[in-house]
């Protein structure tokens, strides 16, 4: 009787364990950055969506041997790529390093994992990849080398919008892309000498403006000093006027007493004699 019922408690506890063991195995958390898929694995019909149940989050609990569940992340996920090449509309050949940062549409994760079944990071060097390599050829057949390199950011803009409208149908929302763009080496010399010879003509410009800069402020200084000139000319003419105008014989006799020393003037006459005056005053 005693080993009956050590048995029966074995088998209890095996079962116990077994059970504890499944729901182990048959339950998964899937949390707020994620959202997951449950599915049947062995299920393809096309009437139950290749057995797909629909999306689930927080705790689920299936069936390990014939269900499953997948999940993807819903949060923001940044990649970037490897450079490649992508030719012009004149056959010349560019480097693009992109970037791109973008989520899941919640409302398409069953759509995406029906469609591939793969996750995020082979969708990403595959799928994603695909769709930007594509934008970046077709819109840089639209522009020749020059007027690609003149509007970077319009080249940019175009290739994103065709981007996001090739993703956001199979629901990946594109938040940033960015890109590096590499001309070939002869189009970057050429940039740099067109560069160069833009900056020279400016130095040359900037010179003659300094030039005409500093002419006009020696003729205005020139001016200047003409004009000061003429005041003090003016000044002096007037004051010699002034003083003509205030002088009469009177003042003038006066001014001549004031400087005489007394002594008579000596002068020579006709014949060659000098006469004194003071005799005749006398």
């Amino acid at each position: 009787m005693l080993i009956n019922n050590k048995n029966f408690y074995m088998k209890k506890v095996i079962f116990i364990l077994t059970v504890l063991m499944l729901s182990l195995y048959s339950c998964t958390t899937v949390d707020s950055g994620e959202i997951g898929i449950k599915f049947h694995k062995f299920s393809a019909s096309n009437e139950d969506y290749g057995g797909v149940e629909g999306t689930v989050r927080g705790f689920v609990f299936y069936n390990p041997f014939t269900e499953s569940v997948f999940t993807y992340p819903t949060m923001v996920q940044r990649k970037t790529y490897e450079s490649f090449t992508v030719n012009a509309k004149d056959a010349s050949i560019f480097t693009m390093d992109p970037m791109i940062a973008y989520h899941i549409n919640p409302d398409k994760a069953t759509s995406i994992f029906v469609k591939y079944r793969k996750p995020i990071e082979e969708l990403e060097n595959g799928y994603i990849r695909t769709c930007i390599y594509e934008a970046y050829r077709t819109c840089g057949n639209s522009y020749t080398s020059d007027s690609l390199m003149s509007n970077r950011a319009q080249f940019e803009a175009d290739v994103r919008s065709r981007l996001e409208r090739s993703l956001q149908e199979e629901g990946f929302i594109v938040d940033e892309f960015t890109s590096a763009i590499t001309p070939p080496a002869s189009l970057a010399s050429m940039i740099d000498a067109k560069n160069q010879a833009v900056q020279a003509s400016l130095k040359a410009e900037n010179l003659v403006k300094e030039a005409e800069a500093n002419a006009k402020i020696e003729v205005a200084k020139a001016e200047g000093a003409a004009r000061a000139m003429k005041v003090k000319a003016d000044a002096e003419a007037y004051y010699n006027r002034t003083i003509a105008a205030s002088l009469t014989q009177q003042i003038i006799m006066e001014d001549f007493l004031e400087k005489w020393d007394g002594v008579l003037p000596v002068v020579t006459s006709g014949n060659g004699m000098i006469l004194d005056a003071s005799k005749f005053i006398k």
